[in-house]
C-alpha cells in the first residue's frame, strides 16, 4: 500500500505516455489501413474488361499484393494492440506485462505494415514503370526504404527498452552466478 501511494504521480504519468503514444501510432496505423484497403481494389494499371487485373501475370504484381495483404493485415492487428491499450484499465499489475507487451506487439505490426506499404510502392511504381523510363525506378525504390529505417531507428531504442524490461532480467528474479550443470 506504500508503494502504491508514493508512486501515483507515476503511474499517472506512465498512464498519460501509453495513451499518447497509443494515439498517435493508432493514426498512422488506421492510416495505413485505409491506404492498403484501397490499393487491394485499385490496383497498378487498372482492370481488363473482365474485371482481371491487367498485370495479373506479372510476378512483380504478386509481390504487390503479398505486400499490400501484409500491410493491411499487420496494420490492422497494429490498431487493435494500440486500442486495447487506450481502453486498458491501467492498474499497476497491467503495467508489468499486459501493456508493454501490447505496446511491443503493436510496434513490431506497425513497422511490419510500413515496410510493406513501401514493398508494395515500390512494387507498383516497378509494374507501371516498366519499359518506359527506366532509370527513375531503382532511385525511387531506394528512396522509399527511408521512412521505414527512420521509423526503424527512431523506435527501436523504445522496442528494446519494453522487450528489456519485461522479458529480461528483473530485481526480483535475479540469476544465480553459480550454475548447476
Amino acid at each position: 500500500m506504500v508503494f502504491t501511494e508514493s508512486h501515483k504521480e507515476l503511474l499517472a504519468e506512465g498512464q498519460q505516455w501509453m495513451k499518447d503514444t497509443a494515439s498517435s501510432c493508432t493514426v498512422v496505423a488506421a492510416l495505413i489501413v485505409t491506404m492498403a484497403f484501397a490499393a487491394a481494389f485499385t490496383v497498378p494499371g487498372g482492370n481488363q474488361d473482365d474485371g482481371k487485373p491487367l498485370f495479373q501475370s506479372k510476378p512483380t504484381f504478386m509481390l504487390f499484393i503479398i505486400s499490400d495483404a501484409i500491410a493491411l493485415f499487420s496494420s490492422a492487428t497494429s490498431v487493435l494492440m494500440f486500442l486495447g491499450i487506450l481502453t486498458s484499465r491501467y492498474a499497476e499489475a497491467d503495467f508489468l506485462y499486459a501493456l508493454p507487451k501490447r505496446l511491443t506487439i503493436g510496434l513490431l505490426s506497425l513497422f511490419m505494415s510500413l515496410a510493406a506499404t513501401m514493398i508494395a510502392f515500390s512494387s507498383a511504381l516497378a509494374l507501371v514503370l516498366e519499359g518506359k523510363v527506366t532509370w527513375i525506378a531503382a532511385p525511387l525504390v531506394i528512396a522509399t526504404s527511408i521512412p521505414v529505417c527512420l521509423f526503424g531507428l527512431l523506435q527501436f531504442p523504445l522496442l528494446v527498452e519494453l522487450v528489456n524490461s519485461t522479458y529480461g532480467k528483473s530485481i526480483f528474479h535475479q540469476q544465480n552466478v553459480r550454475r548447476i550443470h
